[in-house]
């Protein structure tokens, strides 16, 4: 009779746990299907797109103008304006966010590792139409004293706003990969005679390479796909430049500016959307491929 029983139980939780091991399977493949779903519907519309216009004016033209009586389909000045802005976010980000990483991992106490992180990370729930307008009447008017001639909108101030936002991504995996680091290196190292800011820099930060080239990267790619600071910011002109002063469209801005409705669906004109979204899904897919490299790279060299 016991004996029974407990089998009875022992089935009951055997079939318990297959039913929540099916739920977290269904949970992991419905963001496999997402993202499968995702790369098929940019890739459908864009061939219909590649029918009528020749891959090699998309990827070389250098006037992108879609929508006006004589269409051009050049996606290099979308493409560099994408990435002019990622790169004066990155510029900014770069010192900033590091050098909160090394203090808050090696320097700050643990109450004000305490409160400055959570703060910090706050800027990471900040909408990004509210940093569109700091950039646009805040940033851009200080830059204007500080830059003649700049226009209303321009990279430059996009750029730096960006900037701003990751600072939380960038900073915080950064601490994260330094704290992470043995204890053992940095008590080696002083004992050898060096500072603790020698500690920090030659010992601590080359041992944490790939943690911060992660964090890095996960930076880049968000800065390549913000939309509503480059829109409200740098302007919807596309224009081919490598001057960050001067305004220029981004592919995610374009998206925003045609997905509002005003043209006809399956239109040629509509189908760029699909076009510009997949190549700023395949320079998302390189940048994190180059971030898998470093994390192995530098983890089989520490």
């Amino acid at each position: 009779m016991a004996s029974g029983l407990s089998e009875a139980v022992y089935r009951r939780q055997r079939l318990r746990e297959r039913f929540i091991e099916g739920g977290l399977f269904l949970a992991a493949a419905s963001s496999v299907f997402v993202t499968l779903a995702i790369v098929f519907v940019l890739v459908y519309e864009s061939i219909g797109f590649f029918t009528t216009v020749p891959l090699t004016e998309f990827l070389f033209g250098t006037t992108w103008s879609p929508l006006f009586a004589n269409p051009e389909y050049g996606i290099l000045p979308l493409l560099g304006g994408t990435l002019l802005s990622s790169a004066v976010a990155m510029a900014f980000v770069a010192p900033i966010g590091l050098a909160t990483a090394i203090y808050l991992s090696e320097f700050s106490s643990s109450r004000t590792r305490e409160i400055v992180k959570p703060i910090l990370e706050l800027l990471s729930g900040v909408p990004t139409v509210v940093y569109g307008f700091f950039a646009l009447l805040f940033v851009t008017p200080a830059l204007q004293k500080i830059v003649p001639g700049l226009p209303g909108f321009n990279i430059l101030s996009a750029g730096i706003v960006i900037g701003i936002m990751i600072i939380p991504y960038v900073a915080s995996l950064s601490e994260d990969a330094m704290r992470a680091v043995p204890g053992s290196l940095r008590d080696g190292s002083l004992a050898l005679g060096a500072t603790r800011f020698e500690t920090a820099i030659k010992v601590v930060l080359p041992a944490a390479t790939s943690g911060v080239a992660a964090a890095f990267i996960l930076g880049i790619s968000r800065a390549v796909g913000e939309t509503m600071i480059v829109a409200i910011a740098a302007g919807t002109q596309p224009n081919l430049t490598i001057d960050p002063r001067e305004p220029a469209a981004t592919i995610t801005a374009y998206i925003v500016q045609v997905a509002l409705g005003d043209l006809p669906h399956a239109s040629l004109a509509y189908q760029t959307i699909f076009a510009a979204g997949l190549v700023l899904l395949l320079m998302t897919l390189m940048f994190n491929i180059l971030g898998f490299w470093l994390r192995r790279k530098y983890r089989e060299i520490y």
